[in-house]
């Protein structure tokens, strides 16, 4: 990267973005999370995150935050670029062991055709 370029962030922050993708996205539910995806906000896969007070308390909303960020992270690489994403967890998402909802999350966005995963190796 050169001096005058910035890396893009992978989370999305801002409230701008984040209202032009609930508003032009497509919505994919799932009994754990529902996934808005918009094309073309950015060049790279972006992420955010959205979880009201209806969600429980402060320490249920960081935790499920904190369990998407992971997920978010973990899949980064595989992810086709030129999508924003937004997730809306449940309630339900805190009472799974991770390693089911990693299964779910990325079967998700495979079935999307939003993420591209390698063969398995033996």
């Amino acid at each position: 990267m050169s001096a005058g370029q910035r890396a893009v962030p992978f989370f999305l922050k801002r409230s701008r973005d984040i209202q032009h993708i609930k508003k032009n996205g497509r919505r994919v539910s799932t009994g754990l999370f529902n996934l808005q995806i918009c094309p073309g906000l950015s060049q790279d896969a972006m992420l955010g995150i959205v979880i009201g007070r209806r969600f429980g308390t402060a320490v249920r909303r960081n935790r499920a935050k904190r369990l998407f960020r992971e997920l978010g992270r973990a899949v980064r690489p595989a992810l086709v670029p030129g999508h924003a994403f937004l997730v809306f967890p449940k309630r339900e998402c805190l009472n799974l062991p991770f390693a089911e909802l990693q299964i779910l999350w990325r079967g998700t966005l495979q079935r999307q055709r939003l993420a591209r995963f390698g063969e398995p190796s033996l």
